[in-house]
């Protein structure tokens, strides 16, 4: 594995991996950012699910000043269209590929790993997700929309047609605004998926209820031996 793939925060399992959850963080932050959610998802110990967080490149972002960065893509403008480098989201697909290919590695199938991600991260891996050419076991975005909608018919891999996909906001997202979800949400919907869509009284952050509802989708994905 290149010292690229290496980066990340990785929560092993008592035992070879069963499942693995491979979740990506938001802009600005790392790999440090959410392994602190996984006791509270309540995965048993003998499913021996693997999370991997990994850190996203340093890279300057255009809406924060041009200031270098944790970046999974560099955004161009805070508009409706949020303009962004659509060269970084073929990196990032790129990478996230190369760890669903180390995961296999260790054994576990690609039916058997989840995507997840916050904000950026969550974009990356609905862009990512959507893309890739064999059955994932899931894609959890949060806080985010697809940055390339127009995309979604196009470049959608027939393998994921049926992909069970976890979408959430809150109401009150300064950050992004929760229009953007759901016109993702009707994107998803008119192309033939059927995401699971929730909406929650809270900022750009994740809420106690909403952990509870990711649980509970998450757990039958990963658990089940």
């Amino acid at each position: 594995m290149s010292r690229e793939l290496l980066d990340a925060v990785v929560i092993e399992t008592e035992g070879a991996p069963l499942a693995s959850v491979i979740w990506l963080h938001g802009l600005g932050a790392d790999g440090h950012d959410f392994p602190p959610i996984v006791p509270a998802l309540g995965v048993p110990k003998q499913a021996r699910v693997r999370f991997v967080f990994p850190h996203a490149p340093m890279r300057p972002v255009t809406i924060n000043g041009g200031m270098t960065m944790r970046a999974w893509y560099d955004i161009k403008s805070m508009d409706l269209e949020r303009h962004v480098e659509q060269e970084h989201l073929e990196a990032s697909r790129e990478q996230v590929e190369a760890w669903i290919a180390h995961e296999r590695e260790l054994g576990i199938p690609s039916e058997r790993i989840v995507l997840a991600g916050f904000s950026q991260g969550g974009a990356i891996v609905l862009y990512a997700g959507l893309q890739f050419g064999e059955r994932l076991g899931g894609i959890l975005a949060l806080s985010c929309y697809h940055p390339m909608a127009e995309l979604i018919e196009t470049r959608a891999a027939d393998a994921n047609r049926r992909v069970p996909i976890f979408m959430a906001h809150g109401t009150r997202d300064p950050v992004v605004p929760i229009h953007l979800a759901e016109a993702t949400i009707e994107s998803l919907r008119e192309s033939g998926y059927e995401p699971e869509w929730h909406a929650y009284p809270m900022p750009h952050s994740v809420a106690p209820e909403e952990v509870k509802d990711i649980a509970r989708w998450l757990l039958p994905l990963v658990a089940s031996v």
